[in-house]
């Protein structure tokens, strides 16, 4: 059937927006890179430059050769990797107890962890439970109460649910405890799941603001989305002050473009992650949606 110039012309006129709409959305990123590896003396002459006639890597060893900086990212570092792998271990763990019929007030638990994921405490509550742990300025305070999430739980539960049960009963002919059971036969056919939540686990300690803020007053220990947000802020101000402000005393280097670096510092780790676990995501992402 012969289509009509309507027809002809809409599919032009969608992708020329959607495109149009995409760079737009892809250009302040572009932005941050770009003043991110301009030469100082250049970003100093002023305008806006969409690209760089000299490339240089000032922002970026200036940043690395300051304590502050790398203590920030080695925090956060520290965070995204023993924080997720605990945070799988607890969740995985929990889910596969929950998943087995024969576990004890098994209900009574899924309905307290539901009830998890439908009401907040707020911030009073968790706030006088880390400080009556002793773990205020502890980086443990950005990992113990945020160990696991009913939500995640659930889903994960509703992935071992998909198990067969002859699989355990043949791990237990071969004499597998329930631990056994667990780490030889569970945890190996739970990789897409394991990959998808620890994916979400490792950005959120990544990620983590909010309650460094409320749990970390020794700039030290700050992660480094702490000590980034306040390099963003006017550091002349005393909010911006502290580690930050000592970090954009370089007058050599324009404090724009040490943000800018840190910006994609702070972005790029995350980023690389995402191929790798790329091939497992995409059914961990479904996990639970169909049994449990």
């Amino acid at each position: 059937m012969r289509k009509s110039m309507e027809d002809r012309l809409f599919p032009i006129f969608n992708y020329t927006v959607l495109s149009l709409i995409g760079l737009v959305t892809l250009f302040p990123l572009y932005y941050v890179v770009v003043v991110s590896f301009m030469d100082p003396s250049e970003y100093l002459q002023g305008g806006m430059r969409l690209f760089p006639t000299t490339w240089s890597l000032a922002s970026y060893k200036y940043l690395l050769s300051t304590k502050a900086f790398v203590n920030a990212t080695m925090v956060s570092g520290f965070l995204a990797i023993v924080g997720t792998f605990c945070s799988l271990v607890i969740t995985a763990a929990l889910a596969y107890a929950l998943s087995r019929r024969r576990m004890p007030a098994r209900r009574a638990m899924l309905l307290m962890i539901l009830l998890t994921t439908l009401f907040n405490p707020g911030m009073i509550p968790p706030y006088l439970l880390v400080r009556d742990l002793h773990l205020i300025n502890s980086i443990w305070s950005l990992i113990i109460p945020v160990l696991t999430s009913g939500w995640y739980v659930i889903l994960m539960k509703g992935f071992f649910d998909s198990i067969p049960d002859s699989l355990e009963e043949a791990a237990q002919i071969d004499g597998c405890n329930d631990i056994g059971i667990w780490f030889k036969v569970i945890l190996p056919l739970s990789l897409p799941s394991m990959a998808a939540f620890g994916l979400f686990y490792a950005v959120g300690y990544w990620n983590t603001f909010f309650s460094a803020v409320l749990y970390i007053s020794d700039s030290s220990k700050w992660p480094l989305q702490v000590l980034l947000q306040n390099m963003l802020i006017d550091s002349s101000t005393a909010a911006g002050g502290g580690a930050a402000q000592e970090m954009m005393n370089e007058r050599a280097i324009p404090p724009e473009t040490l943000k800018m670096a840190a910006v994609v510092i702070a972005t790029v780790p995350i980023l690389f992650v995402y191929p790798f676990l790329q091939k497992h995501f995409a059914k961990g992402v479904m996990v639970g949606s169909i049994k449990g």
